[in-house]
């Protein structure tokens, strides 16, 4: 099998050059001559063994400024592209937005993070158990992971959220639900915990999910092609490609779109990152801000995670995956530092962590 290095590792003269406190809107779109040999090594090494029709789109933020690389492995080659606007599922970063929404309707004194869920929820439906906002957004809320009426044997495994609705959300809630952990005490990820955030938070304002991002988050930061509605998408959806490399469908999350149901491109979502850098944003630094500590190197803020290395950096992190696509976000607030890597690599592939790796050896590279 003959294997390009990206065509360019005979071109491969400099370090990165950037300019200074460039907007996203004005974000260089790179050849590939402008990374470090070391940098595009990373890059191959980590898609070399990926499925045809494999596609990356990557931003790599340094001081603050920021630029784009893609590439597309077709044909056993691996090529450049420029994919900046393309858009994907981004997975589980959507909690961090979900999560965003919370931190907006705390400051506007509309809830506190520590208020209980009951009194929010629709006429009629009552649960027993003290669970509150705030551990609905840091994984301890004794939730488990997904609901116990949502039977994987009966939904179609191709878009295994889609038939699950409010109804059904609310059935569990007053039917079924129960709960692994006493509320606070443990760290446990949930995708029903997330998902119940994001229908609350947006039903407080009395809008649909989608209308509350569109309002609150993606206006305010210029994401003009961020979605959590399929049929709202602007621009090119790149296809979703299964565990052997197979063509998929997106996932539709219904009422658990809180959980995973944004579809954004590298372009929009570095907006969203260089905005976590304006120390004077309190919605974003709230959202930062740990609320519990899952071990000595991990913590957990509202949605985002919160991540020190072993050379003593804090990092803030999410990732995300779907039948068909894998994402990571990496951020050094403290350097403006940064790297977003999005991708059609399945969840469920065993190439899966090769997105997550590639994110930490990009932000690793940017100290050097």
């Amino acid at each position: 099998m003959r294997t390009i290095v990206l065509g360019f590792l005979s071109a491969i003269t400099s370090i990165f050059s950037f300019g200074q406190n460039q907007s996203a809107d004005n974000a260089m779109v790179y050849d590939g001559s402008d990374f470090t040999k070391g940098q595009l090594n990373a890059i191959y090494e980590q898609t070399k063994s990926l499925p045809n029709n494999t596609q990356l789109s990557l931003a790599v933020i340094r001081n603050g400024a920021s630029a784009f690389i893609g590439v597309e492995r077709l044909n056993d080659r691996i090529i450049l592209t420029q994919n900046h606007e393309n858009i994907y599922e981004i997975g589980s970063i959507t909690k961090v937005f979900t999560s965003t929404l919370l931190a907006d309707l705390v400051l506007k004194k509309a809830l506190r993070l520590e208020d209980t869920i009951a009194k929010s929820l629709p006429k009629g439906i009552t649960i027993d158990a003290a669970i509150s906002f705030k551990q609905l957004a840091n994984h301890t809320s004794g939730l488990t992971r997904l609901p116990s009426n949502l039977d994987f044997t009966k939904v179609d495994l191709q878009d295994p959220y889609k038939s699950y609705d409010e109804t059904k959300l609310l059935e569990y809630l007053n039917e079924y639900l129960s709960l692994e952990n006493q509320p606070g005490a443990v760290y446990a990820y949930s995708n029903l915990g997330a998902g119940l955030l994001g229908y609350l938070v947006s039903t407080k304002q009395k809008k649909t999910f989608e209308r509350a991002l569109q309002d609150v988050i993606f206006s305010k930061y210029g994401m003009s092609s961020s979605t959590a509605l399929k049929a709202k998408i602007k621009g090119k959806l790149v296809t979703g490609l299964g565990v052997s490399g197979e063509a998929v469908s997106s996932w539709d999350f219904n009422s658990l779109a809180g959980a995973g149901g944004i579809y954004s491109n590298i372009k929009d979502l570095t907006k969203f990152a260089l905005a976590q850098f304006n120390l004077e944003d309190q919605v974003l630094a709230l959202t930062r801000k740990e609320t519990f500590t899952i071990n000595s190197q991990m913590r957990i803020g509202l949605g985002w995670h919160l991540i020190t290395t072993q050379s003593g950096s804090d990092l803030i992190w999410h990732n995300g995956g779907t039948g068909g696509y894998t994402a990571s976000m990496a951020l050094d607030v403290s350097k403006k530092n940064g790297v977003i890597v999005l991708s059609n690599v399945s969840a469920l592939s065993p190439a899966n962590p090769k997105i997550d790796a590639l994110c930490f050896s990009l932000l690793t590279s940017l100290k050097k």
